[in-house]
């Protein structure tokens, strides 16, 4: 008993003690954290390892077909036109100017087509109007024969009582000049 007074009174050995258990609490800690270091590497590791494996199983998706597009089949089946395979094909890669060309010609065509009809939209509008004043100079024309007839002017002379004018009694006659 009195050896146990004797460790109780000795405060060095109760530092040592209570030393021995921080560090034996220090290394559980850094024990922990190194294993959840360890095991965060490792999934990272896996995440890399499956990224790796998506990235290989994608480019050899891509590399079939890649190969699918370029071996031009001879069956040129209606599901391929409408889903549009066909387009993805050589051929259509190859005959790109053909068909830049093609849509060119289709833009000019159209464009043309268009101006000629903004023509004979004007066309029909002038021949319209040029209609109408060939009616207002036939009317016109017509107004003045009707006035220009004799009896008209006749009937017009005999109305202005103060006119000197009136209808010959003698027919009109040559007069013959020699000049020799």
């Amino acid at each position: 008993m009195d050896e146990v007074k004797e460790i109780d009174n000795n405060p060095s050995a109760e530092t040592i003690w209570d030393n021995k258990a921080e560090q034996e609490l220090q290394a559980e800690r850094e024990a922990k954290e190194l294993e959840a270091l360890e095991a965060a590497a490792q999934r990272e590791e896996e995440e890399r390892q499956k990224a790796e494996q998506t990235a290989s199983s994608i480019k050899e998706a891509l590399k079939e077909r890649a190969k699918e597009e370029d071996s031009t089949s001879p069956n040129l089946s209606l599901k391929k036109i409408i889903g549009g395979d066909f387009l993805t094909a050589e051929l259509v890669r190859s005959q790109l100017w053909l068909i830049v060309i093609i849509v060119f010609f289709i833009i000019i065509y159209i464009a043309n087509r268009y101006s000629c009809q903004q023509d004979l939209i004007e066309i029909d509008k002038l021949q319209t109007v040029l209609k109408d004043a060939k009616y207002r100079a036939l009317t016109s024309s017509s107004q003045l024969t009707e006035k220009c007839r004799e009896s008209k002017v006749l009937e017009m002379l005999a109305n202005n009582k103060d006119s000197v004018l009136h209808i010959a009694s003698q027919p009109p006659f040559i007069v013959d000049t020699h000049d020799e």
